[in-house]
Protein backbone atom coordinates (compact mmCIF):
# COMPACT_ATOMS: atom_id res chain seq x y z
CA UNK A 1 0.00 0.00 0.00
CA UNK A 2 1.85 2.87 -1.64
CA UNK A 3 -0.32 5.67 -2.37
CA UNK A 4 0.65 7.19 -5.87
CA UNK A 5 -0.03 11.02 -4.47
CA UNK A 6 2.80 11.29 -2.18
CA UNK A 7 6.71 11.22 -2.41
CA UNK A 8 9.07 9.08 -0.04
CA UNK A 9 12.48 8.76 1.61
CA UNK A 10 14.51 6.05 1.96
CA UNK A 11 14.07 6.01 5.89
CA UNK A 12 10.66 5.87 5.35
CA UNK A 13 8.77 9.27 5.55
CA UNK A 14 6.02 10.30 3.08
CA UNK A 15 5.56 13.56 2.05
CA UNK A 16 2.16 15.60 0.91
CA UNK A 17 1.90 18.07 -1.27
CA UNK A 18 3.61 20.65 -3.70
CA UNK A 19 5.55 23.06 -2.11
CA UNK A 20 3.14 25.80 -2.63
CA UNK A 21 1.68 25.24 1.05
CA UNK A 22 3.02 23.62 3.92
CA UNK A 23 3.81 19.78 3.36
CA UNK A 24 2.54 16.68 5.41
CA UNK A 25 4.89 14.69 6.60
CA UNK A 26 4.79 10.89 8.05
CA UNK A 27 6.11 7.55 8.64
CA UNK A 28 4.98 4.66 5.51
CA UNK A 29 3.19 1.88 5.97
CA UNK A 30 6.13 -0.28 5.87
CA UNK A 31 7.88 1.78 8.49
CA UNK A 32 5.04 1.33 11.19
CA UNK A 33 4.52 -2.61 10.43
CA UNK A 34 8.32 -2.86 11.03
CA UNK A 35 8.29 -1.08 14.36
CA UNK A 36 5.31 -3.14 15.32
CA UNK A 37 2.93 -1.12 18.31
CA UNK A 38 3.81 1.98 18.68
CA UNK A 39 3.46 3.71 22.36
CA UNK A 40 5.25 7.01 22.14
CA UNK A 41 5.85 10.11 19.91
CA UNK A 42 8.24 12.60 20.83
CA UNK A 43 7.52 15.48 17.95
CA UNK A 44 9.41 18.98 17.48
CA UNK A 45 7.81 21.66 18.61
CA UNK A 46 5.60 24.28 15.98
CA UNK A 47 8.11 27.12 14.57
CA UNK A 48 11.22 25.10 15.10
CA UNK A 49 13.44 24.72 11.98
CA UNK A 50 14.25 20.81 10.76
CA UNK A 51 16.55 19.92 8.17
CA UNK A 52 16.73 17.61 5.34
CA UNK A 53 18.36 14.38 7.03
CA UNK A 54 18.72 15.49 10.29
CA UNK A 55 16.33 13.90 13.72
CA UNK A 56 13.31 15.37 14.26
CA UNK A 57 12.06 13.10 16.64
CA UNK A 58 11.55 9.24 17.81
CA UNK A 59 8.78 7.04 17.68
CA UNK A 60 8.84 4.11 20.39
CA UNK A 61 7.01 1.21 19.88
CA UNK A 62 6.85 -2.07 21.86
CA UNK A 63 9.85 -3.28 20.33
CA UNK A 64 12.24 -0.21 19.60
CA UNK A 65 12.93 3.45 19.59
CA UNK A 66 13.24 4.90 15.99
CA UNK A 67 14.60 7.88 14.82
CA UNK A 68 12.18 10.35 12.45
CA UNK A 69 14.55 12.21 10.23
CA UNK A 70 13.36 15.10 8.18
CA UNK A 71 12.76 14.54 4.45
CA UNK A 72 13.09 17.96 3.55
CA UNK A 73 14.52 21.68 5.20
CA UNK A 74 11.61 23.80 6.93
CA UNK A 75 10.04 25.50 9.37
CA UNK A 76 7.67 22.73 11.37
CA UNK A 77 4.26 24.72 11.14
CA UNK A 78 2.15 22.05 12.44
CA UNK A 79 1.95 18.92 14.86
CA UNK A 80 0.05 16.44 15.12
CA UNK A 81 -1.11 16.56 18.78
CA UNK A 82 -3.25 13.56 18.62
CA UNK A 83 -0.58 11.28 18.77
CA UNK A 84 0.21 12.73 22.18
CA UNK A 85 -2.98 10.42 23.61
CA UNK A 86 -3.00 7.88 20.67
CA UNK A 87 0.36 7.07 19.02
CA UNK A 88 -1.41 3.73 17.88
CA UNK A 89 -3.23 5.92 14.95
CA UNK A 90 0.07 6.13 12.87
CA UNK A 91 -0.32 2.32 13.07
CA UNK A 92 -3.96 2.22 12.28
CA UNK A 93 -4.14 5.28 9.44
CA UNK A 94 0.21 6.13 8.78
CA UNK A 95 -1.28 8.23 5.18
CA UNK A 96 -4.29 9.91 7.25
CA UNK A 97 -4.84 10.70 11.07
CA UNK A 98 -1.36 9.26 11.97
CA UNK A 99 0.48 11.89 9.87
CA UNK A 100 3.37 13.81 12.46
CA UNK A 101 3.81 17.37 11.08
CA UNK A 102 3.36 20.01 8.41
CA UNK A 103 6.74 21.81 7.35
CA UNK A 104 6.92 24.80 5.64
CA UNK A 105 9.44 24.08 2.82
CA UNK A 106 12.49 26.52 2.55
CA UNK A 107 12.96 25.49 -0.72
CA UNK A 108 9.78 23.61 -2.84
CA UNK A 109 12.16 22.97 -5.29
CA UNK A 110 13.94 20.40 -2.97
CA UNK A 111 10.84 18.03 -3.30
CA UNK A 112 12.18 16.50 -6.64
CA UNK A 113 14.76 14.83 -4.69
CA UNK A 114 12.29 12.69 -2.96
CA UNK A 115 11.37 9.18 -4.32
CA UNK A 116 8.22 8.48 -6.55
CA UNK A 117 5.97 6.30 -5.35
CA UNK A 118 7.48 3.77 -8.26
CA UNK A 119 11.26 4.03 -6.71
CA UNK A 120 9.51 3.72 -3.43
CA UNK A 121 8.21 0.50 -3.92
CA UNK A 122 11.32 -0.91 -5.41
CA UNK A 123 13.04 -0.30 -2.63
CA UNK A 124 10.54 -1.54 -0.08
CA UNK A 125 10.62 -4.80 -2.42
CA UNK A 126 14.07 -5.60 -2.90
Amino acid sequence: MIPEDLRYTAEHEWVGGDGSGPVRVGITHFAQDALGDIVYVQLPDEGASVEAGQSLGEVESTKSVSEIYAPLSGTVVRRNDQLADAPETINTDPYGAGWLIEIEVSDPATLDGLLSPTAYRELTES
